[in-house]
């Protein structure tokens, strides 16, 4: 008996609806594309390139657009001898400071057994190591910083790099600095030298609009879904729903790969809005899971000390309430509780994704105003975060409840 066979009703092509898919053609982003060819075309004249800076909110075609036109940028140079161009990819996710980013740059260049170790070095050490190893490229090089905002205001290499050619540290290469940020707060950040080296060339990209994103979907779907996939008004609120919450494509084509799923698993096609909605709420609960795992070991014992106050009914709770809660979940997984002021911090943070609700009450000149907190999620999504959490034991009267 055959237990896995294709699909035939829904998915033609489910790999055009990922966010790693590279379309053929990159819609709704027609005075972007122009902008950023015009920062590029210094490189096919074989000039020194341009640093450009590009920011917006995840999701919004930053990094598509780059990989769509520096992948045309490197076909195209094909054509003139003079030009020797150099494309090199680092995220930055994970990195913290420009020594981090200097040191994988390093490794990016070099060969798996030349590799350095990213700590130990002083940091001019590995910019020097740096320097070598594009000198020994040539010919143009374009280095890709993609989410490099998570270095905050380390920003030493936002500068040296740009401006290694004229300060004398390069001789046989053309260096240029593609700066990827989804926090636009990150360029106020920047120390003034930087802003005037690296964002020699600002492009924005804004928030999609429903019908910006519904002309994303309908791009895909051709080639990703079968012909009678999709019922009539689908498109259209995926692309609605991904407008009003975050304007990003990435959770449009999330909604309809989703909702596919959805349909596909349970024998039901053709995709119809009931599944779009269904998907809706599957991916909120996952983007709640992921942000309350995501959090710090003390972020999780405030968790945990609120989920407390919940299960006992007794919420909304007062910081002066969830606090004494706070020890002693801290007391009991062995670690020194923090001060009652970073603790609330830590609810500040819980509010400010979305998992605790805020208010603020004021009893007048004699009470004084103060915060009350309340779960905004459902409480059993809260409880399935903390059983999966191994470095934190809840008391025994809390973890009988969870």
């Amino acid at each position: 008996m055959t237990r896995f066979t294709r699909d035939t009703e829904i998915f033609r092509d489910e790999d055009m609806l990922r966010e790693d898919y590279q379309p053929d053609s990159i819609a709704a982003r027609d005075e972007e594309l122009e902008a950023y060819e015009n920062a590029l075309q210094p490189v096919i004249n074989g000039a020194q390139p341009r640093n450009i800076f590009l920011y917006g909110k995840a999701g919004v075609g930053k990094t598509a657009v780059t990989r769509f036109l520096l992948s045309h940028l490197k076909d195209d140079v094909e054509a003139y001898d003079d030009v020797d161009l150099s494309v090199y990819w680092l995220n930055c996710t994970n990195f913290s400071s420009s020594y981090q980013v200097a040191a994988n740059l390093v490794n990016l260049l070099r060969p798996a057994s030349q590799q350095i170790s990213t700590t130990g070095y002083p940091q001019q050490t590995v910019f020097d190591m740096l320097y070598s190893e594009l000198e020994s490229i040539g010919g143009t090089v374009l280095l890709v910083l993609d989410e490099i905002d998570h270095i905050g205001q380390d920003d030493d290499i936002l500068y040296e790099l740009p401006r290694a050619r004229s300060n004398g540290y390069l001789d046989n290469v053309k260096p240029g600095v593609v700066g990827i940020s989804n926090d636009f707060g990150f360029r106020e950040t920047l120390s003034p030298k930087v802003k005037d080296t690296l964002c020699e060339e600002e492009i924005h990209f804004p928030p999609y609009q429903a019908p910006e994103l519904e002309s994303i979907l309908k791009q895909r779907v051709d080639g990703a879904l079968q012909e009678d996939a999709l019922s009539t008004g689908v498109l259209q609120l995926c692309a609605a729903i991904a407008a009003q919450d975050t304007g990003s494509a990435r959770q449009a084509l999330d909604l309809l790969y989703k909702a596919g799923d959805i349909a596909r698993t349970e024998g039901d096609p053709p995709i119809v809005e009931d599944h779009v909605r269904a998907a809706s709420q599957a991916l909120e609960r996952g983007q709640i899971r992921h942000g309350m795992r995501e959090l710090t070991h003390h972020g999780h014992l405030t968790l945990i000390a609120t989920l407390s106050l919940a299960l006992e009914d007794e919420m909304p709770a007062r910081v002066r309430e969830i606090y004494p809660e706070y020890r002693t979940v801290a007391d009991h997984s062995g670690t020194d509780p923090l001060v009652r002021r970073r603790m609330h911090d830590h609810l500040a943070d819980l509010s400010m994704v979305g998992i605790l609700q805020r208010t603020v009450r004021n009893e007048g000149r004699a009470g004084g105003q103060y915060h009350e907190y309340e779960f905004d999620v459902p409480l059993d999504l809260v409880r399935d975060v903390v059983r999966e959490l191994e470095d934190i034991v809840p008391p025994d009267r809390v973890a009988r409840r969870i």
